[in-house]
């Protein structure tokens, strides 16, 4: 077996993507599999999905290395200045590349590394590599060849772990699918043909093992990418025969080519565990505490507010791209008690979900008269409340029963705003109850 590693070749503006090239790769090379890892989402230079692809083949290591080398020399977006291309080629069964790869793979999802630390893992390895203007693609190009090992259970083709059972039921991870269709050269930069009610109609067939597909509520064809690249649509799902078939009942324009991908999409693998203390920037996290104060929208629509665990303090925001998640958010008040997931930037977690842990039902109120049932007012600083008009009064403020309009459980953002990466609810694994978004 060989294992090609392939990063950082596309761009937003030029229309490459890594996806397309390594699909062309593995056609030539005769794939086994192939590998879409989706590596830490918190990285400045990527592009949206911050996506490495890895091909298994049969075929013979130097001659997948000159392959894959001409295909990148030849399609990489290199004029874009963000644009580092990376290749990486390691002989042997990918399951089984050594420890330190395994590792970097883990890492390169919930850190951020460097060409230099990927340099010295690839001579160590003795892995053939080789890097366009300064490289920084070897770093997503190794962990992509790490990942089979280092993100596991690593299930076969039909989506069955190599013990058997089911793929995503393995304690080291899991593993999930995407189909990803492709356009005619000539048509990319054009705006995409694709019939909106069939793609509703075959999402709906295939719900939940499908999933972001359509933001029914928007109308969104999520799947649909709006940058000029070569994707004509991408079907996520737990199924790697339900990805294709919703894929291939999707009424459009002429299809180049389509691709199935076994990926860590939709799993949750950038989140760690943390306290609020630890939650350092360039991070992702899941992390419990108590919301602060009431949140509060502030320009652009975004929503902020700070929870704290008794020894640390962490603000969190809903921007406005998670639109009608911020109701969820709103709906937040001082003393709730939530647990948070998201990325940690310029020292703000930026919320991907949340659960509520406990509800505050009472809050502070002005007491009312027991006799006329009138608002009592003020009777002066430390002085409580008194009735004008009957003369009673109050030693200060009562608790009040409040309704709620949020209620215990999950809340995730809307499928158009989610992270390639990020778990949707409706894939479970979570502490019922969800309200998972469609």
């Amino acid at each position: 077996m060989t294992v090609i590693g392939i990063d950082d070749t596309d761009s937003r503006e030029l229309g490459m993507c890594t996806t397309y090239l390594a699909a062309r790769v593995a056609e030539r090379v005769g794939a086994e599999r192939r590998l879409l890892v989706r590596l830490n989402p918190a990285v400045e230079h990527k592009t949206r999905g911050n996506a490495a692809l890895a091909i298994h083949t049969d075929a013979d290591p130097d001659d997948a290395f000159e392959v894959a080398r001409e295909a990148v020399a030849e399609a990489a977006a290199t004029d874009d200045p963000r644009t580092n291309p990376g290749l990486v080629v390691a002989p042997g069964d990918p399951g089984a590349v050594p420890d330190s790869v395994a590792a970097f793979a883990r890492r390169a999802v919930r850190e951020r590394l460097d060409v230099e630390a990927a340099e010295a893992e690839l001579d160590a390895a003795g892995y053939r590599h080789a890097g366009w203007k300064v490289g920084r693609g070897k770093i997503g190009a190794l962990a992509a060849v790490g990942a089979w090992a280092g993100l596991g259970p690593a299930p076969d083709a039909n989506g069955v772990d190599r013990d058997g059972s089911n793929a995503a039921d393995g304690p080291g991870g899991e593993w999930t699918y995407e189909c990803i269709t492709y356009r005619e050269r000539n048509r990319w930069g054009t705006p995409r043909e694709v019939d909106a009610d069939s793609v509703f109609e075959a999402a709906d067939d295939a719900y939940p093992v499908v999933w972001d597909t359509v933001d029914r509520e928007t109308g969104e064809l999520v799947c649909v990418p709006h940058t000029p690249g070569p994707i004509l649509h991408g079907i996520r799902g737990d199924d790697p025969d339900a990805v294709r078939e919703v894929a291939e009942a999707i009424e459009s324009e002429p299809v180049e080519r389509r691709a199935v991908f076994v990926t860590n999409q939709g799993t949750d693998a950038h989140l760690r565990d943390a306290p609020l203390s630890a939650a350092a920037n360039g991070r992702s996290y899941r992390t419990t505490g108590t919301v602060v104060d009431d949140p509060e929208t502030r320009r652009g629509g975004h929503v902020f507010f700070a929870i704290e665990d008794g020894e640390s303090r962490l603000d969190c925001a809903a921007f406005e791209p998670t639109k009608r998640f911020r109701d969820r958010v709103r709906a937040l008040r001082a003393g709730d008690r939530i647990t948070a997931c998201g990325e940690a930037s310029e020292d703000t977690l930026k919320l991907e979900k949340f659960a509520v842990r406990s509800l505050n039902r009472t809050e502070l109120a002005t007491p009312d008269c027991p006799d006329c049932g009138r608002s009592m007012e003020s009777a002066g600083a430390g002085q409580g409340y008194r009735c004008r008009d009957c003369a009673t009064t109050a030693d200060g403020k009562i608790e009040r029963a409040v309704d709620r309009e949020i209620e215990l459980g999950w809340y995730e953002v809307p499928p158009e705003a989610r992270r390639h990466i990020a778990r949707p609810l409706v894939r479970g694994g979570f502490d019922a109850p969800t309200h998972p978004e469609r």
